[in-house]
């Protein structure tokens, strides 16, 4: 991490070595402990199948970082239909599979630096070659994560998301 991401954060006064440009979690917010029940519940790093019923893949939110030559990721849970989790899973080890369409989904992890709620934001979930999460593309409307998707952040909101996931604040 480059020493000029390091900031001192105005929650703790403390200075960070390196802004973190990445967030995610484990699991879809369905997954509860005690899910752990193959085969109707499955969760791998990159697949989520809770009751035999539900159906979840892990893909990324990019966010261009307008001041500077990155992008900001939320690694984060989208459900698909049964058809779309069986089709992307047949191609999933397949050289090629970036071309297929995008699968239709439903944002499945709660972001808790926005309101309203992430939960159940229209998605399309784009894959992209083997080794290479997918990404995922908000439906563009007016909520602040689909207009900072559109439209990039700063640094300093960057650095605003590590102070309040760091310390709960904002």
């Amino acid at each position: 991490m480059s020493k000029a991401l390091d900031f001192f954060c105005s929650c703790c006064g403390d200075r960070h070595d390196g802004l973190p440009l990445s967030y995610g979690t484990e699991a879809p917010d369905y997954w509860k402990p005690g899910m752990e029940d193959p085969p109707h519940n499955v969760l791998s790093s990159d697949q989520c199948v809770i009751g035999g019923r539900a159906f979840f893949i892990r893909g990324l939110i990019e966010i261009p970082l307008v001041d500077a030559d990155d992008v900001f990721t939320w690694n984060v849970w989208v459900s698909l239909s049964h058809q779309n989790f069986v089709r992307a899973l047949e191609f999933w080890e397949i050289p090629g599979r970036e071309s297929e369409p995008p699968y239709f989904g439903w944002l499945s992890t709660e972001l808790p630096i926005y309101s309203p709620s992430t939960i159940n934001l229209k998605t399309n979930l784009h894959t992209r070659p083997i080794g290479e999460r997918p990404v995922i593309e908000l439906e563009p409307t007016d909520h602040p994560l689909a207009v900072e998707q559109r439209t990039g952040i700063t640094l300093d909101r960057a650095r605003q998301i590590a102070e309040f996931l760091l310390h709960g604040r904002r």
